[in-house]
């Protein structure tokens, strides 16, 4: 690797840390005043999904880096509510993530860019965890803002169980809307 490309590489690294200051949009419209970034998103999407993916027999590795990479692009396009999207095109998740990695090192861009293009195609057992994870981590943060007492969560919760496609996302979205969110803090009974 030439410095050109280690350069390259850390403004990847330096763009993606935008999306540690980067609220989730959404969340306004259910009077969340300050909702969590879309890093915050990311991380809990990453762990959810290297948990989904043991329980289905995905690679939890895998399936892990698709979730870490599925809301990159939004440094550059920003978290685009459901509703503003009737209204705006936004350029393909895809065609961002390849301007982004474009000076990174050939073997940089070209595992991340098919992650990406994994990712979007949906179709790996990988990638169906992966975007079950990004809904299941939605329906979480739904269920946690309500026990905060935020009143108009139901939609998100509605949506997310919707969408879920493999049966371990729907066990887990069952007992993430029959627990208690602080419910780890009371130790299990021996």
């Amino acid at each position: 690797m030439n410095d050109d490309h280690a350069a390259g590489a850390m403004r990847f690294i330096f763009e993606a840390g935008v999306l540690k200051r980067a609220a989730r949009t959404g969340w306004w419209f259910a009077g969340v005043k300050e909702p969590e970034s879309i890093a915050d998103h990311s991380f809990r999407t990453a762990l959810i999904g290297m948990v989904l993916a043991a329980m289905e027999g995905a690679d939890p590795a895998r399936v892990s880096m698709l979730c870490v990479l599925h809301d990159t692009q939004e440094t550059r396009i920003t978290d685009i509510p459901h509703i503003a999207r009737r209204y705006l095109t936004a350029a393909p998740n895809a065609t961002v993530t390849a301007d982004q990695v474009a000076a990174c090192p050939p073997a940089v861009a070209d595992l991340i860019n098919a992650a990406v293009a994994e990712y979007e195609a949906g179709e790996t057992p990988e990638a169906i965890v992966a975007r079950d994870a990004d809904k299941l981590e939605c329906l979480v943060q739904a269920v946690e803002y309500r026990h905060q007492g935020i009143g108009d969560v139901q939609r998100w919760i509605d949506s997310s169980r919707a969408a879920l496609k493999t049966a371990g996302a729907h066990r887990l979205a069952e007992a993430a809307l029959s627990g208690e969110p602080l419910g780890w803090l009371t130790p299990p009974p021996v």
